[in-house]
């Protein structure tokens, strides 16, 4: 775990504080605690299936994109649920690698789809997994006002392209890279069952963010616009600049007093 978790510690800013630790492992707030993480589950492949979307691929393969989510999305915004029907049904295919078609308007289109598809299909596991813990419990899943967190990250994502999406990606690295931090911080202090589940995220949360990076590194090398054919002057002390930047954004809102308990959320207040 020490060696998985190294780059992770190196890359955030800061740990997560001892304050925020002590709240969430207090009994009452479990509740909120697997609310909020089977919540970011799903917020994870979306983000990645926008990208997909914008980035990547033809209307055609948007198509069978939404397809494949319309069961998550049927279940999340309807207003009456059962979980354990959701659980039980007939799941065909989880990856729909070979429906889509790459559209050329991004260089890197091909790496970033092969990478989000496998984000997008372990997150819907996890939401899955987190989902089935809930429903043991018998805590009812709900949709719950987002925190400060990726909303404070996201309003410093710059406007124009190839920027915009080399933030998002920088953006995504550190949610993701916090998420396994949080996972391995909180293991502990868990019943063994949630103490286990939480262990065996670490290897695909630490991989996530990994990714994100690396399709960073990507699109500076290629020297490419989200058109193929537009260069940019962009460099790696630029895009190491830029994650220095959301670094400090990042480290501050996780240590900023917080009046909202999430699972990315600051300090309780």
């Amino acid at each position: 775990m020490d060696k998985l978790l190294a780059p992770i510690y190196s890359f955030l800013a800061c740990e997560t504080p001892q304050a925020w630790i002590d709240e969430a492992k207090k009994p009452e707030n479990l509740s909120a605690l697997l609310i909020d993480h089977c919540n970011c589950e799903l917020k994870a492949a979306q983000t990645a299936m926008f990208m997909i979307r914008k980035y990547a691929i033809d209307v055609e393969s948007a198509a069978a994109l939404t397809a494949w989510s319309a069961p998550y999305q049927a279940f999340v915004y309807q207003d009456s649920r059962d979980a354990k029907a959701f659980l039980a049904r007939d799941v065909k295919k989880n990856d729909i690698s070979s429906e889509l078609s790459v559209s050329g308007k991004l260089a890197i289109g091909e790496d970033l789809l092969t990478k989000m598809v496998r984000l997008i299909k372990e997150e819907f596991h996890h939401f899955e997994q987190v989902l089935e813990l809930m429903d043991k419990r018998d805590i009812e899943y709900q949709n719950i006002r987002a925190g400060n967190y990726a909303k404070g990250l996201m309003v410093h994502v710059r406007t124009h392209e190839p920027l915009t999406l080399i933030d998002k990606l920088i953006v995504g690295a550190f949610i993701e890279a916090r998420s396994c931090e949080r996972f391995a911080k909180l293991a502990p202090y868990l019943d063994d069952e949630l103490g286990r589940f939480y262990v065996s995220l670490l290897r695909s949360e630490a991989r996530h963010y990994q990714d994100y990076l690396s399709l960073a590194s990507d699109i500076i090398r290629a020297g490419v616009n989200t058109h193929a054919k537009s260069h940019v002057a962009i460099t790696e002390a630029d895009l190491q600049q830029r994650i220095a930047f959301f670094a400090a954004i990042e480290a501050k809102l996780i240590q900023n007093p917080d009046n909202e308990f999430r699972f990315h959320s600051g300090v309780p207040c």
